[in-house]
Formats: structure tokens, C-alpha cells, sequence
């Protein structure tokens, strides 16, 4: 490709290989890339590499996120648990599988005063997320689950968000090819009902919430009656909250005992 290749030439590209937002890809490759990088750019998109891991971020809650190869990348619809655990007005939050940290970071963004912490299995999520969390003034552990969080969180957050992973283990292979041959396995499989996750994190939640203190998990409207139901045997009050616009639904579980 030479180096004066335009927008048309390059959405022609884009267009051919199936990408449905040709011409705003286009634009935002020439944007970031001339030459040389720009051509190999052009070349991992149509390879099917997720056009945020090219870019280097994706657009998250208005805001740029940085996204390093191998990185889940943050979905719009996921705006909808930040929304979600803004109205609650946390002091302390917790993210919970939280990929680049894009919720943490949004929340921090949005919510004066607010403590945030972000926690995640997989090491090259982890170094990614601390890029997004720590100047924001968040903090970032590696491990599994809550067994990454500091011990003197117990008992003290007000919110636990989580988009941790739903798809069920015989549906991975049927995924788009972004997210099946570029985003971690460990980000996408939810187990053989996809609710895995969500089980352990429900039975755990009550220890580490304030009383009266809330979770929130990503779902499909499929499986979120399953969700709430793993939420409401381990204590909680339970609502399903459903977006059209974000395409994206949240199981909202409130910690009504000390059980």
C-alpha cells in the first residue's frame, strides 16, 4: 500500500474484509499510523486483530482506555454497569475481572472522592489495567477473584462491579473471530452454563460488602434470570436492569443481611 493511500482506498480494504464500520476504521488508521505502520496496520485489521489492540485504546464512557494486545477489549454495552454503580454514590468500589480496567477508571472519573480497586487473573490484564487505574488514583492486584484484594477491604466496599466472563464454554467456538482468536480464553469462558463466575463471585460478595452494599454483574438478558437467582440464594435483594440503547444487562444484587 503506498504511503498516500486515502480514506476510499484503505475503506475499500476495510469493506472487503467484512469490517462493518469501514470508513470510520479508516479514519481513525490514517489517524494513527503512516507509512510502513500504517500498511501493517491496515493488514492486522483484516487479519480480524481487533481495532482497539491496533490503535493501542478503545472509547470507553467517553473516555480513551488503553488496550494492549491479548487484552479484552471493553464493549459499550459494559457502560451500563458504571452507570449502574454510579447512582449508588460508593465510597469504596471494587473491579472484579476487570480486564483494562475501563470500570474503574470510568468510575473514577465520574465519582469525586471515590476509592477504587480493580482485580484480575490473567498478568497482562493486570499491567494493562494499572496504566488505566493507577493515574486515576486506583489500585490494581493480580490474583483470583477476591483472593487478589487486600484483606482490609473486608467488610468495607460499597460496590462490587463485574463483567466477568458469561459465554458458555461450547459456545466460544461460534464467537467472532476478534474475540476468539485475539482476547484471552480466560476473559471469554464462563464454564459449561457460563454462570461459573458469577457463582463464585455472588457466594463470596457478602464478606467483603458494607452492609447494604451492592453488586452488579454483566449478563445476557438469556441468562439473567439465572444470575439473579445465584444472587438472591446467597442473601441479596435482586433487579435486572436492561438497556436497549447499550444492548447490555446487569444483574443488581443488594446485600440486605450479614449472612
Amino acid at each position: 500500500m503506498a504511503d498516500s493511500a486515502s480514506d476510499a482506498d484503505i475503506t475499500r480494504i476495510l469493506r472487503s474484509a467484512g469490517c462493518v464500520f469501514a470508513e470510520s476504521e479508516a479514519a481513525l488508521l490514517i489517524d494513527g499510523f503512516t507509512g510502513s505502520d500504517l500498511d501493517d496496520a491496515v493488514a492486522r485489521r483484516v487479519d480480524g486483530t481487533p481495532l482497539e489492540q491496533i490503535l493501542g485504546w478503545a472509547e470507553f464512557c467517553g473516555l480513551r482506555i488503553f488496550v494492549e494486545p491479548g487484552v479484552f477489549v471493553p464493549r459499550r454495552r459494559t457502560e451500563l454497569l458504571v452507570h449502574r454503580a454510579a447512582v449508588t454514590s460508593p465510597r469504596i468500589v471494587v473491579d472484579m475481572c476487570c480486564g483494562s480496567g475501563a470500570v474503574a477508571t470510568a468510575l473514577a472519573h465520574r465519582l469525586t472522592g471515590v476509592q477504587v480497586h480493580a482485580s484480575d487473573i490473567d498478568p497482562v490484564a493486570v499491567r494493562c489495567a494499572r496504566r488505566n487505574v493507577e493515574p486515576v488514583g486506583g489500585r490494581v492486584y493480580e490474583g483470583d477473584l477476591y483472593e487478589a484484594l487486600p484483606e482490609d477491604l473486608r467488610g468495607t466496599v460499597d460496590v462490587i462491579v463485574a463483567n466477568a466472563p458469561y459465554v458458555p464454554t461450547d459456545a466460544i467456538g461460534s464467537m467472532p473471530s476478534e474475540a476468539r482468536d485475539h482476547e484471552p480464553a480466560v476473559a471469554l469462558d464462563g464454564g459449561v452454563d457460563g454462570l461459573d463466575l458469577h457463582r463464585r463471585i455472588a457466594s463470596n460478595a457478602p464478606g467483603w460488602l458494607a452492609p447494604g452494599g451492592t453488586l452488579l454483574i454483566e449478563t445476557s438478558r438469556r441468562q439473567s434470570e439465572d444470575t439473579a437467582g445465584i444472587f438472591a440464594s446467597h442473601g441479596f435483594d435482586t433487579d435486572i436492569v436492561c438497556s436497549d440503547d447499550l444492548d447490555g444487562t446487569v444483574v443488581v444484587g443488594i446485600r440486605m443481611s450479614d449472612g
